[in-house]
């Protein structure tokens, strides 16, 4: 089944398009996000030019950071970056509009054909932003909360509806639960985090969970929010709320445990990380595709399943040298254990393993200029 990818509001990369919007165009000066920390910059690559991607706004404030790293150590290179979305990145990259692309998802059916045409028969996809996402309530007197996936199939679903209910009762052994109404909240908006969220529901409680994993929210009824900041307000802003929302914005809401195998998970980067460890990667999409199908059904001890995974996608070769040379040093900084630390600290993501960094960085060093 092709799923519908999230249109988001689209940001000027190189400009203010509205108030509060940050240049993500790099003339070396440090932002708060890249600077928070005291992450490691870029090593000079002495490259120059300039490259342009779009995609994937889940990216866009470890891109700040990453840009603004690898452009104070590059001064003479600019990388511009357009959070307009997953689907809006895909398409711009195999039209041939930008250097690279940012995707919550891999290429697929047709346009992964477009891609290969545009790249000259092979393309790049890497992982570079791993996030977990939290499901994330607030239901005063219980500070520690372990769900099966079943039991988080049923509360979304508006089958379990309240918080003494004997599944969640039967997750926790010896907790007092209250008798309150559980208030399910979900995105009003298309969104990947929404798809994800979805896409773990159906693999890992098919029976309790009926539909297809979708950008849209599924279930009628319960309460909509706008964007993850609505989704954290409403679930903040009541009792017996419940909700999902990338791991990082949290703040003092509880965080479930989701069981995996016979433990309790909860969502942190190293365990969100893990899940690339323990799942395969996609067949036919080529030697320079790290693409993976996520084992959202994982037993593997300390791995969590619920995770949104992003990707660069990029040509192995250009028709310009200094502008493969620029794709090939801005990902390589990306994908660099101070990359991963950069992105980690400005935007709370799970750094990818050395294991997999070590795969995917000759495929990246591959980059080069057609002719």
């Amino acid at each position: 089944m092709k799923t519908k990818r999230p249109k988001r509001a689209r940001i000027a990369a190189v400009g203010l398009a509205a108030s509060g919007a940050i240049v993500l165009a790099g003339c070396g000066a440090a932002n708060e996000g890249s600077s928070a920390g005291g992450a490691s910059s870029a090593p000079s690559a002495n490259v120059s030019g300039t490259i342009s991607g779009a995609g994937a706004s889940s990216q866009q404030a470890a891109m700040q950071a990453w840009i603004a790293g690898f452009t104070g150590a590059n001064p003479d290179a600019t990388v511009n970056y357009d959070p307009v979305g997953s689907g809006g990145g895909r398409t711009q990259f195999v039209e041939g509009g930008t250097a690279f692309a940012g995707s919550d998802a891999y290429l697929k059916d047709q346009q992964l054909e477009q891609a290969r045409t545009r790249c000259g028969g092979s393309v790049i996809e890497v992982p570079n932003y791993v996030s977990p996402i939290a499901v994330v309530y607030k239901l005063d007197g219980v500070s520690n909360l372990n769900l099966a996936p079943a039991t988080i199939a049923g509360i979304f679903d508006r089958k379990i509806t309240t918080w003494n209910a004997p599944e969640i009762a039967a997750d926790n052994p010896g907790v007092t639960l209250p008798n309150t109404p559980i208030t399910p909240v979900n995105r009003s908006d298309e969104s990947g985090t929404t798809e994800n969220f979805t896409e773990y529901l159906s693999a890992a409680a098919p029976q309790a969970w009926p539909h297809e994993p979708d950008g849209n929210w599924p279930v009628q009824g319960g309460e909509a929010a706008q964007g993850t900041s609505g989704v954290i307000g409403a679930v903040s802003g009541g009792n017996g709320t419940i909700g999902y929302a990338d791991a990082s914005q949290a703040g003092q809401l509880g965080k479930v445990n989701v069981k995996v195998g016979n433990d309790y998970v909860g969502p942190t980067p190293e365990a969100a990380a893990k899940i690339l460890e323990e799942s395969q990667r996609v067949e036919g999409q080529g030697d320079t595709s790290f693409a993976f199908e996520l084992n959202r059904t994982t037993t593997e001890a300390g791995t969590y399943p619920i995770v949104l995974v992003s990707y660069l996608i990029a040509c192995p070769q250009y028709s310009d040298v200094a502008q493969a040379n620029l794709v090939k040093a801005f990902m390589g900084y990306v994908v660099s254990a101070d990359g991963q630390q950069a992105a980690a600290q400005a935007a709370g993501s799970a750094p990818l393993s050395d294991t997999l960094r070590q795969q995917i960085t000759p495929v990246i060093d591959g980059i080069k200029a057609s002719g």
